[in-house]
């Protein structure tokens, strides 16, 4: 049986300090993660502190659109 929409949705994390420096000699590229998040627990857009390895530190990635 098909239950509608699933609760469970993948997302893509994407750093914020490469998205925010554009495209810089320093970084040669954008940090992305993928990940999954519950629909009624958290239904703003998620926040997570990862490593991005162009940047070579923990920064902020945020959710961003498919």
């Amino acid at each position: 049986m098909a239950k509608g929409k699933d609760v469970r949705i993948r997302v893509i994390l994407e750093c914020n300090s490469c998205v925010r420096n554009g495209i810089n000699k320093e970084s040669p590229g954008i940090s992305r993660y993928i990940t999954q998040k519950n629909r009624h627990n958290t239904p703003s857009r998620l926040e997570l502190r990862k490593f991005c390895p162009y940047c070579y530190k923990h920064t902020i990635h945020e959710e961003i659109k498919k």
